[in-house]
């Protein structure tokens, strides 16, 4: 599919679609933790989710860690996107301990 789709196109697309899904997983995963004490066991325990938050169920893989939780970008809207980096302010306060995600 990413053939049918000017290069310049699909980079923007994922890039943001990934960023989308990485801060929706996020803040699920959080929201989460605020309402039940924990981290969830796996996304599927996610609750309250909209259809769009489905999403994520295929775009970003979730590993509950000892303390905390791995989260990697799988996907972004057609493929991976080349990069998206975070500032060092948006990793604070959250349980986010491993990621492919800078």
């Amino acid at each position: 599919m990413a053939g049918c789709f000017p290069k310049m196109f699909t980079e923007k697309g994922d890039a943001k679609f990934g960023d989308q899904h990485f801060k929706t997983a996020i803040a699920l995963i959080e929201l989460h933790k605020v309402r039940n004490s924990n981290y969830p066991d796996e996304l599927r325990d996610l609750e309250y989710l909209g259809d769009w938050d489905k999403m994520i169920f295929n775009t970003v893989e979730y590993h509950k860690l000892e303390e905390g939780y791995e989260l990697n970008l799988k996907e972004g809207w057609i493929g991976m996107p080349e990069s998206l980096e975070y500032p060092e302010e948006f990793w604070k306060g959250l349980g986010l301990k491993k990621s492919n995600m800078k």
